[in-house]
């Protein structure tokens, strides 16, 4: 029996390598992304044939989904970074705004089955920077037009992937080996943390339930975690001091997850044995939540949970 195929935009990307490990068995996956060196990385590290693509050119799209036909796309594209979106403001419009416009374009006129958008606990409200309402102008865009065309779509909320490109732990590692010490510009923030593992497996809890979920956002029930018993935990594991260094613009002390416009079309459901929220702007649920879900109210993750999530390193 032929594979489905499955085109993962960003895909050679942490996130889209390892997506596409755990999918390649049943779907034949192709990777598209605009950084051919990463592109090539990609292929040798997942066996997966990787196709340029740049989201921003519509006839780019165009020409990979003419010659590997998917049925479904994950849209995890995007300019991520806060500091970054702040600083370079149009450059993230087009990628994640006008970039995502052309997917869901292109999905419904090509006739594609499934998209699944990858969010961000940035994009729920209330919204304080230019990259979360980029992702929420996504969230809302493939919300309003699931159920106009046979294209389904439905959106996955994530809080902070640990060891992704970019991210703190990282940086930290760096940090630990050439200078002996960390810098952390926010000790006092509040962050939703999960593993790479997790985030691949949300999207595909999502592509398999969207023939009920379709048109919704899907999150996973994470805990929080304060930066600066994080630093505590990484201080003892690797014996590094850490100190408290000026803060970048756009950050905010929490994030929230299930912001409290959003309670009334929200309710808890269980995945595979795990509690997620589901949200469909679409729906008011009788069995909402009562309040909203924050960084600030959330579970948090205890001693033990935040030294995995530091010393167990991705293998992609």
């Amino acid at each position: 029996m032929k594979k489905e195929t499955i085109l993962i935009t960003g895909g050679s990307g942490f996130l889209g390598r390892h997506m596409a490990v755990k999918l390649k068995d049943q779907y034949n996956v192709i990777l598209g992304g605009r950084n051919n060196g990463n592109n090539q990385l990609a292929q040798v590290k997942t066996g997966c044939k990787v196709a340029p693509l740049d989201i921003t050119n519509e006839k780019s799209l165009i020409d990979v989904i003419n010659e590997y036909r998917p049925t479904t796309i994950i849209h995890s594209a995007a300019t991520k970074f806060v500091d970054i979106s702040e600083e370079y403001p149009m450059e993230c419009i087009d990628i994640n705004v006008l970039g995502s416009q052309i997917i869901a374009r292109v999905a419904i006129e090509k006739g594609i089955k499934n998209v699944i958008g990858v969010s961000t606990d940035k994009a729920a409200p209330p919204v304080g920077n230019i990259y979360g309402h980029s992702k929420a102008i996504m969230e809302r865009m493939f919300s309003s037009l699931d159920g106009k065309s046979d294209t389904r779509f439905i959106c996955t909320r994530f809080g902070n992937i640990t060891w992704s490109t970019g991210s703190v732990f990282p940086i930290w590692k760096r940090m630990t080996e050439v200078e002996g010490k960390i810098g952390s510009t926010g000790p006092d923030m509040r962050r939703f943390f999960f593993s790479v593992d997790e985030a691949a497996d949300l999207v595909i809890e999502a592509m398999d339930a969207i023939d009920e979920l379709h048109g919704g956002i899907l999150s996973l029930k994470m805990k929080s975690a304060q930066v600066s018993d994080i630093l505590d935990v990484w201080s003892k594991v690797y014996n590094v001091p850490w100190e408290r260094i000026e803060g970048r613009p756009g950050d905010k002390d929490d994030e929230v997850l299930i912001g409290g416009i959003e309670i009334p079309f929200t309710q808890e459901m269980i995945i595979n044995g795990k509690p997620h929220f589901y949200v469909n702007f679409k729906k008011k649920f009788t069995n909402s939540l009562l309040h909203e879900v924050s960084s600030a109210n959330a579970e948090r993750l205890n001693e033990e949970e935040l030294k995995q999530l530091i010393t167990i390193l991705p293998k992609l």
